[in-house]
């Protein structure tokens, strides 16, 4: 199948990322090959150390470990029953180790890793442990994997934090061939731009919390991911174009056959994708950076979670692959926005899915060169697999070609007419730092404030300071600060969100600013987020004061303060992060060791450190 030239962008960047990384990745690529050469691990293992392997294992799934002649897959799963998103795993494993066995493969559930939900820990002490969950995430997966057992990994994970972590922990594994399961989103509920208005209208108290809880339970009202566009459906969309899914299973709501039918043919596919199974397919070597490109392209064409400008940079950092926020902002320039998913519209993802969902998306961003099509996926090489829907047949799933036009145009657009030429994500600079706005679903008259900074250290403070009506009838830039990972562990601060909107909603002019992160949900509000470097390090925003005038202008760019370098500078700083002793409580005490390694916004916020790059420069750019 022909395919245009690559957007010129699209090619730089990459270009340039290969450039960056050949070092990282030459030593990441040596690391993988050489795993790949020695085989299976586990036929190398002392007797007892096997024995130690198989002990538990029925018959004849003994004796197929112990004569090392069929490929073994592990399942790791963020399984729990009290999240939504993660309940309908919990009969996955069965389901594809039967799959496994029939595609002459073996299967162990390898182990489990946490997973938190934001929105029950939103404003709570909890909240401050979520980002520092993706890289235990990362680490729990390493650990599952580390007994040199597999052949291949399934991993089954859905939201936020969970699915960046099992990846940056696969990749520790890169000679493993590895399919990622989704759970798939719930039904439609309440609309999501219902539910907000009932939250602003709380914020206001016009109405109760039986109302707001009423409003709640019917919006998150079944198994499955959240309907709205956030980080959660962010990541399914990115395994996807990816490669890491098999096409077309992301969106497909749990508990239909046809969402059945998918899990057993990714654990049919995870044994054909071995050595032993005769397409081996590392991940390692799919994950590249043409394929960290096409995520890219993927989350901006879709107004997606500004987590990812974190997580991104992380993945593709545990492939070797340095990937920056100019990158971002550049390729968000040149990307074109495709979708209306709240909050960046009043449609749902299952809305999406009806409008011709990924397959649609994947077709109109490659055939106007968007996307990189000559790269690896679990299902063979080509992303144009991904134009594909997924059909019942009977109990098995077949692939059609997908559609070719848009069904809904409020929804889903063709990349020839989209809704904005850009993807929405923009990168800010100037003397309080660098940072992140999303403005895909923040009107245009609304994207340039200048107004007196109201310095707050905690978003309970700024939420007294609203309740008193201490915000009422000003302009105002709420400076949000020691948010950020070394300083709290970055929670997210949507509490902050229905009470801007108010203030908005009375015209007033108002936007926020903050270290701290606002994830896939942020809304009407400009909101410059991730500042870095954070207040806790001394950054800027230790050293602003209530009444400085600070202009977030999102079209050209900035976050400025209207003080000289030298005033900025020679101010003390005001305010601190919590201590150790007082970050304690629901566990943060147990975490205290990464606030003190990890690393900045911009290169992550992880404490894994990246991979050092090869002794020798390499001498010859090789593509990531």
């Amino acid at each position: 199948m022909s395919r245009p030239s690559t957007n010129p962008v699209v090619a730089e960047v990459t270009e340039r990322i290969t450039r960056r990384s050949a070092a990282t990745r030459a030593a990441y690529l040596a690391r993988v090959d050489a795993a790949l050469g020695e085989g299976p691990a586990r036929g190398r293992l002392a007797c007892a150390n096997l024995a130690h392997g198989f002990a538990a294992a029925d018959e004849p799934m003994k004796a197929g470990l112990r004569a090392n002649r069929k490929p073994n897959v592990a399942i790791v799963s963020s399984y729990n029953d009290m999240l939504s998103a993660h309940q309908p795993f919990r009969d996955v494993p069965e389901v594809l180790k039967k799959a496994i066995v029939r595609a002459g493969g073996l299967a162990q559930f390898a182990g489990g890793v946490p997973a938190m939900c934001d929105g029950i820990t939103q404003g709570r002490a909890g909240m401050e442990l979520s980002l520092f969950s993706r890289d235990l995430i990362a680490m729990s997966t390493a650990v599952a994997l580390s007994h040199d057992m597999f052949d291949a990994a399934m991993m089954l994970g859905v939201c936020d934090k969970i699915v960046p972590g099992l990846l940056i922990g696969a990749l520790s594994f890169g000679h493993l061939p590895t399919i990622f399961v989704p759970a798939g989103p719930m039904t439609s509920g309440l609309p999501n731009g219902e539910k907000a208005r009932v939250r602003q209208l709380y914020a206001e108290g016009k109405v109760g919390r039986e109302e707001l809880l009423d409003a709640e339970a019917a919006s998150y009202h079944s198994k499955g991911t959240c309907t709205f566009y956030g980080t959660a459906n962010s990541n399914q969309m990115l395994m996807e174009v990816m490669g890491l899914h098999l096409p077309d299973a992301t969106f497909v709501n749990p508990g239909t056959p046809l969402r059945a039918a998918l899990d057993r043919a990714a654990g049919e596919r995870a044994v054909a994708i071995t050595a032993a199974g005769g397409e081996p397919t590392p991940v390692g070597h799919l994950v590249d950076g043409k394929a960290i490109v096409n995520a890219c392209v993927a989350l901006l064409a879709t107004g997606g979670s500004t987590n990812h400008t974190m997580h991104l940079v992380a993945m593709a950092a545990a492939a070797g692959i340095t990937l920056t926020w100019d990158d971002l902002s550049d390729l968000s320039a040149a990307v074109p926005l495709l979708t209306r998913i709240y909050p960046n519209g009043s449609a749902d993802i299952n809305h999406f899915v009806a409008a011709g969902g990924t397959p649609f998306l994947v077709h109109t961003l490659l055939e106007h060169g968007y996307l990189h099509d000559d790269v690896q996926t679990v299902s063979g090489r080509g992303l144009w697999r991904h134009t594909r829907e997924a059909r019942l047949d009977g109990d098995s799933v077949v692939w059609e070609e997908g559609p070719r036009t848009s069904l809904d145009t409020e929804v889903l657009r063709p990349a020839d007419d989209p809704f904005a030429p850009d993807g929405g994500l923009r990168m800010l600079a100037g003397r309080l730092g660098r940072a992140v706005i999303k403005t895909s679903a923040v009107r245009p008259e609304h994207r340039v404030v200048t107004a007196p900074a109201m310095v707050f250290d905690d978003q309970a403070d700024f939420l007294a300071a609203f309740a008193e009506g201490r915000l009422d009838g000003r302009d105002l830039v709420a400076v949000v600060r020691y948010q950020g990972p070394a300083a709290n562990g970055m929670p997210e601060l949507h509490k902050l969100m229905p009470a801007l909107g108010v203030l908005q909603d009375r015209g007033q002019r108002v936007a926020v600013v903050t270290d701290g992160r606002m994830s896939g949900a942020s809304g009407k509000v400009p909101a410059a987020i991730h500042v870095t470097p954070e207040a806790a390090l001394g950054g800027p925003l230790a050293r602003v004061r209530d009444g400085d005038l600070v202009t977030l202008d999102a079209e050209r760019g900035l976050l400025e303060v209207d003080l000289s370098d030298a005033d900025l500078d020679g101010r003390p700083t005001t305010g601190r992060a919590p201590s150790d002793a007082e970050w304690a409580g629901t566990g943060r005490e147990l975490f205290s060791g990464f606030r003190a390694i990890v690393g900045t916004a911009e290169t992550g916020a992880s404490v894994i450190r990246p991979l050092p790059a090869a002794t020798q420069e390499a001498s010859v750019v090789q593509p990531v």
